[in-house]
C-alpha cells in the first residue's frame, strides 16, 4: 500500500488532505509541531494515521518523517502575511530551512517518488497585470511571499541536483472548514463568517475593492492529489490553484448577507502593509497538466462553510 506524509497535516489544508487520503484508503502520516496547526484537526483520525509531533527543519526528525514514504505533500508553513512582517526570522526557519531539510530527508531516503509543494499566489505581488500566469516574473512583497517563493526555488535546484521531482501549487485564496476565525491573522472568509453570524459588522482594510481568487478547499484537495500522480511534465513546474475568478470583499460581504438574510454593513480601516490590491489565477496550467477543474465554486463553497459553522456550534 502506498504511503503518504503529510507535513502540517494538523493545519488548515493539511488536515483536508489527510482526511481525504485516509477516506480514500490511503496510509498517512502527518507531521506538524501544532505551532500553528491544531490537534482537534486530526483528532478523529488518529488512530488511523501515524501522527509525529515535531519540525520537519530538524534533519533527524525529517529523516524518521519520510522513512518508507512513497508521496510528500508538504504543507507545513507560517500561513500568513501579516504574521511574516512581524516575524521575518521564524517564518524563514518554519518555511525555507524546514522545506531544505524535507527535500534532503527526502533525496536520501530512496523511497520518496514525489513531493508537491504548497506555493502561493503572494509571489506574484501587486504586478497590475490580470490574470496571473504562472510564467510572470515574481514580485513578492512580504516575507511570506519571498518564503514561499524559495521553496519553489528549492525545488528546482533538489531536481535538477538530485532528480527529485517537485511540483509547487501557487495556492490563491483557500477557506473552507477548519479554518481559524478567531486570530488577528486569520484569513478574511472564516473571520467574515464568524462576526457575521453574530450580527456584527466585519472589518474591512481599505475600500472593499480589493479582490480575490476564493478557492474553496475541496478544490485544492484534488489539485494536490492530482499532482502526486499526473504524467511528470519533464521539469519541476509551479501551477497556478484558483478557480479563475475574482470577487471583491464588498461582494463577498454582500453574498455572506444573503446566505445568513442579513443587511450587514462592513466597517473601513486603513489597507494594511504587505496586502495585494488584486488576484486572480489563470488555471489554465492546472488543467493541461493536472487535468484539475473547479468542482465546488465559491458561492457553493461560502454555502458549505457557513453550514459547517452553524454545525461546530451546535456541537
Amino acid at each position: 500500500m502506498e504511503y503518504y506524509l503529510v507535513t502540517g497535516g494538523a493545519g488548515f489544508i493539511g488536515s483536508n488532505i489527510v482526511e481525504r487520503l485516509v477516506k480514500d484508503g490511503f496510509k498517512v502520516r502527518v507531521v506538524d509541531n501544532l505551532s500553528t496547526g491544531k490537534f482537534e484537526n486530526i483528532r478523529k483520525l488518529i488512530h488511523k494515521i501515524d501522527f509525529i509531533c515535531g519540525d520537519i527543519s530538524d534533519f533527524k526528525l525529517a529523516q524518521k518523517a519520510v522513512e518508507g514514504i512513497d508521496y510528500v505533500i508538504h504543507q507545513a508553513a507560517i500561513p500568513s502575511v501579516p504574521l511574516s512582517v512581524d516575524d521575518p526570522i521564524g517564518t524563514n526557519h518554519s518555511m525555507v530551512s524546514a522545506t531544505v531539510s524535507l527535500f534532503q530527508a527526502a533525496v536520501e531516503s530512496k523511497t520518496v517518488k514525489r513531493i508537491v509543494q504548497a506555493a502561493s499566489s503572494a509571489a506574484y505581488g501587486d504586478n497590475p497585470v490580470l490574470p496571473k500566469r504562472e510564467e510572470m516574473d515574481p514580485e513578492p512583497m512580504s516575507p511570506y511571499a519571498v518564503a514561499k517563493l524559495t521553496q519553489e526555488y528549492y525545488g528546482r535546484a533538489f531536481y535538477h541536483v538530485h532528480g527529485l521531482e517537485v511540483l509547487s501549487l501557487r495556492y490563491f485564496n483557500v477557506f473552507g472548514p477548519k479554518q481559524d476565525p478567531n486570530s488577528f491573522y486569520s484569513a478574511v472568509i472564516p473571520k467574515f463568517i464568524s462576526i457575521m453570524q453574530k450580527g456584527k459588522q466585519p472589518t474591512i482594510y481599505g475600500d472593499g475593492l480589493t479582490s480575490r481568487d476564493f478557492v474553496y478547499i475541496d478544490n485544492v484537495v484534488s489539485a494536490n492529489l492530482k499532482a502526486l500522480k499526473c504524467p511528470w511534465p519533464g521539469k519541476p513546474e509551479t501551477i497556478n490553484i484558483g478557480t479563475g475568478e475574482s470577487i471583491t470583499l464588498n461582494q463577498l460581504v454582500d453574498s455572506l448577507n444573503n446566505i445568513f438574510g442579513t443587511e450587514i454593513k462592513p466597517k473601513y480601516e486603513a489597507q494594511r502593509v504587505g496586502d495585494v490590491k488584486h488576484s486572480v489565477a489563470d488555471i489554465s496550467k492546472a488543467q493541461k497538466i493536472l487535468g484539475y477543474k473547479v468542482e465546488t465554486n465559491v458561492y457553493d463553497g461560502l454555502t458549505k462553510l457557513v453550514d459547517w459553522f452553524k454545525e461546530k456550534d451546535n456541537e
